[in-house]
């Protein structure tokens, strides 16, 4: 569980990742969590190799960058070798860190052209894609997989064999398969197994790392080399810099106070308004800040509002209602009453009216711009 990782040629100083949610994992919200802490390389959306050598400027979008935002891993995903190493040889030029083959997106339009979990079904092709990349970079290549297609081809293990000899400098591996979506459970056996099956190269486990005990269990049950972080991240932020203490120290530290989220929430948004603009990035946001709102306590009064935010002074105006009326949930600190205390997180999740639910018990899936994340 230690800090340090290398990536090939690429020496990280966190062995915590966060990885793409497409339409979330934008610019402002990798640069909100590395203020924060924990956090080193971060990858963008996945972005089709062709449409950025067709200079496509929604592709271009995706991968926008700066300097607060390194090292940063650009993750493709096609299925023509020529392509795909034209699109790296460009991205590299732009000063890209690694490159990310996605390998394990279950959406059909992108399984349906030979990208994203198919490319699980034919190692050799896949492999022969790998070379053409690795032959023709300096910077290091790594892969995103699942398990498999099924429970009856769990084809991991194999396909991470392949890619190791084939050039691949790391393996980030969801313990699902591509027909479970995000269904059911992480399979952690699944992860090991692909742990195992390699000979030197970094394995990344992903899937239901929510909290820092979630992380320290699949570090200690599967033995991988480092953790990536979806959908707990954009949950929590403080995802990254809460495992690292708890790796470190074996204590947890308290979760980020109502002030706190209140700052980032605010933080996040003026990254929106700078980068994206203030009308674009006022509506991008409507479907940002419920997230940061899921530990605010009852919160329909801010739900109703902000999901027809058009423009920063509005929100403002929106914050500063909600926080007077939230009051009548507090004591005389300004802390939240007992019973209307979100429950530990993740175990249960805050109806927007009030007290906590007991019927959630996993984070869903944030609604973007394909089908099936």
């Amino acid at each position: 569980m230690r800090g340090p990782i290398r990536f090939g040629s690429l020496e990280l100083k966190s062995n915590l990742f966060l990885s793409p949610l497409a339409g979330y994992t934008n610019l402002p919200f990798r640069i909100v969590a590395r203020e924060i802490g924990g956090l080193d390389l971060a990858t963008t959306d996945l972005v089709n190799a062709r449409s950025l050598l067709e200079k496509n400027r929604k592709a271009f979008k995706l991968i926008e960058t700066d300097g607060r935002d390194r090292p940063l891993a650009v993750q493709l995903f096609g299925s023509v070798p020529e392509e795909m190493r034209d699109a790296a040889l460009q991205l590299e030029a732009l000063g890209t860190s690694s490159i990310d083959i996605n390998m394990g997106c279950p959406v059909k339009k992108v399984c349906r052209v030979g990208g994203g979990s198919a490319m699980m079904t034919e190692l050799d092709r896949t492999a022969n894609l790998v070379r053409t990349m690795v032959n023709a970079l300096k910077i290091p290549v790594t892969a995103k997989m699942r398990l498999g297609w099924d429970d009856d081809n769990l084809t991991a293990p194999e396909l991470a064999r392949t890619l190791e000899d084939a050039g691949i400098a790391a393996v980030f591996v969801h313990g699902r398969t591509r027909e479970q979506g995000f269904s059911g459970s992480v399979n952690l056996a699944g992860i090991r197994a692909v742990v195992q099956a390699v000979k030197s190269i970094p394995v990344i486990g992903n899937g239901d790392v929510t909290t820092p005990e979630a992380a320290r269990k699949m570090f200690n049950d599967t033995g991988c080399a480092g953790v990536s972080v979806g959908r707990g991240a954009f949950y929590d932020p403080w995802i990254f810099v809460r495992t690292r203490h708890h790796l470190d120290t074996g204590d947890l530290r308290p979760e980020a106070t109502f002030v706190e989220r209140t700052k980032v929430m605010c933080r996040h948004l003026d990254l929106m308004t700078e980068i994206f603009g203030e009308e674009l990035g006022c509506v991008m946001f409507r479907k940002v800040a419920p997230w940061y709102a899921r530990r605010f306590g009852p919160v329909a009064e801010f739900n109703k509002r902000v999901v027809q935010l058009k423009s920063r002074a509005e929100f403002h105006e929106i914050l500063a209602n909600y926080q007077l009326w939230r009051r009548q949930f507090c004591d005389d600190q300004g802390e939240l009453l007992p019973r209307f205390r979100p429950a530990a997180m993740v175990a249960s999740f805050m109806r927007e009216d009030g007290p906590p639910s007991t019927t959630r018990t996993a984070i869903p899936v944030p609604r973007g711009p394909v089908e099936i994340w």
